[in-house]
């Protein structure tokens, strides 16, 4: 993907020097991300524009969000995001829906192991109150509604799925061990 940018990056220098009409169209113009949904983690990014003068801005920004707190293709955190995100997306200020931006651009993977204490995030990510309230709300739960014999120590990766093989006279006497 990075070779296709540069060659485009490339043939659009070549056409820009050429012809006078195409110098309109710059790299830069070519790349610039659609909805600004891109992570303010990076200095080369555009600032989130964020409107909450009317209520129709309001109710598309937070349908976007909503949507992709839900729909990131990784089942538990659709379930853990969408949920948190429609209870409190609408009593969230302009620097609430900042950080929750910020979170969502979080790569999935990493999230679901901050979030679920498998690993620490780095300070950027720990200070952002959005992340800050899924981390407790996760926490929370898992602390709630699991036995504590199936939980990972702090800092190790929890077991992945059940091991049905062991369900004999020495196999684990509950849950994912």
């Amino acid at each position: 993907m990075l070779s296709l940018r540069r060659s485009l990056i490339s043939v659009c220098k070549i056409l820009n020097s050429n012809q006078s009409s195409i110098a309109a169209t710059s790299p830069q113009a070519l790349f610039k991300p659609q909805y600004c949904w891109v992570s303010g983690f990076s200095s080369n990014t555009p600032s989130l524009d964020i409107d909450l003068s009317n209520k129709e801005s309001n109710r598309q920004l937070c349908n976007r969000l909503i949507y992709r707190s839900k729909q990131r293709g990784f089942l538990e955190l659709d379930l853990v995001l969408g949920k948190w995100v429609e209870e409190h997306i609408h009593s969230m200020d302009e620097n609430g829906i900042k950080a929750l931006v910020h979170v969502l651009d979080l790569e999935n993977l990493d999230l679901w192991k901050w979030l679920t204490a498998q690993e620490q995030p780095p300070e950027a990510v720990e200070i952002n109150p959005v992340f800050s309230a899924l981390h407790d709300k996760v926490m929370n739960n898992l602390n709630s509604h699991s036995a504590p014999e199936t939980q990972a120590t702090s800092g190790q990766p929890w077991v992945r799925g059940w091991d049905d093989i062991k369900k004999g006279w020495n196999g684990p006497i509950a849950g994912n061990q």
